[in-house]
């Protein structure tokens, strides 16, 4: 027997720092757990029915202790609250020069496709010290992304897509889990992460190597579903430039602006009436039915390699 393993193994940055702030909300919730348990013990046993215990003159009340009672505590919340917000906030900002790679969920099995185009069913592959964000949605209900050695997980969810990020730092094969209870066969639905040396991890996909890009993809759907005749460089109709869109706030009809991330492109190509650009009439056609969350991811990518202008100093 391998004993008793009160954690999983600590394989990402975070996860150390995540333990960390589990084990002292452990501790601090037993240390008061016990402090009550034994006070309320000992006056139950010092002024039980029967004792000896004097009772003729009840003390006044103890301002300094009520008050330590109070604030004590409350700088203690108020510490593992300002902690865990910091630590929520870095989990929820991933890096600038984050890998992206795709994540479609569906009874009951993961799809992961690498950006070059490489597409993995129930396994993901990413080289150690690297950070990787996943960008997730699902073709049918809520799933729930779960690494429990990264100590991170995310809900995926139908309609809209969520993220995650972790840095792996331990060369290994680790569980991935389905959390999210998503029907019949949701206990077999799970997989592995393979975390490889960087140069292990190129080889791996030098040996995939012929696969289309995402983003090349997405070029050819952008071209087949008539995208380019409104939104092209010698497009006839007034429709908004793709250039540079991604990552850029735009202003809509309604006098608000929205920032061009990766569920306003989706909004955009399926739900075309729900924020209209400033400056331009609401004639763009939906997609819905035509295309699935694959194409919709691919057409995404597509708009996200689009050429950028360095940003302002």
């Amino acid at each position: 027997m391998s004993g008793l393993r009160l954690f999983e193994p600590q394989a990402s940055t975070i996860a150390e720092r995540v333990d960390a702030l589990f084990v002292t909300l452990l501790v601090v919730s037993a240390i008061v757990m016990i402090g009550v348990w034994a006070v309320m013990i000992w006056f139950a046993v010092r002024y039980r029915r029967g004792s000896t215990a004097d009772r003729s003159a009840p003390p006044d009340r103890h301002v300094v202790i009520e008050l330590a009672w109070t604030l004590i505590p409350f700088a203690i919340f108020l510490g593992v609250f300002a902690w865990s917000i910091a630590l929520f906030a870095e989990m929820q900002t991933p890096p600038k020069d984050a890998q992206t790679m795709y994540v479609l969920a569906q009874q009951w099995f993961w799809k992961i496709e690498h950006a070059g185009g490489v597409t993995e069913l129930n396994e993901l592959h990413v080289p150690i010290g690297t950070p990787v964000r996943l960008l997730m949605t699902s073709q049918d209900v809520i799933h729930s992304f779960y690494l429990p050695a990264f100590r991170v997980k995310q809900d995926v969810l139908p309609g809209r897509y969520t993220q995650l990020w972790f840095k792996a730092t331990t060369p290994g094969e680790y569980p991935l889990d389905c959390a999210e209870y998503c029907g019949t066969n949701h206990a077999g639905m799970g997989g592995r992460v393979i975390v490889m040396a960087v140069t292990d991890y190129a080889r791996w996909l030098a040996g995939h190597a012929g696969a289309t890009s995402l983003a090349q993809r997405g070029a050819g759907l952008f071209r087949s579903l008539g995208c380019s005749g409104c939104h092209g460089e010698n497009a006839q109709v007034h429709a908004p430039s793709l250039d540079d869109v991604y990552g850029r706030p735009v202003p809509l009809a309604n006098g608000t602006t929205k920032l061009a991330d990766e569920n306003y492109l989706r909004d955009s190509i399926l739900l075309p009436q729900k924020d209209i650009v400033a400056g331009y009439a609401p004639i763009m056609p939906s997609y819905v039915g035509q295309i699935g969350e694959e194409d919709v991811l691919a057409l995404v990518a597509y708009i996200e390699s689009l050429h950028r202008r360095p940003e302002p100093p």
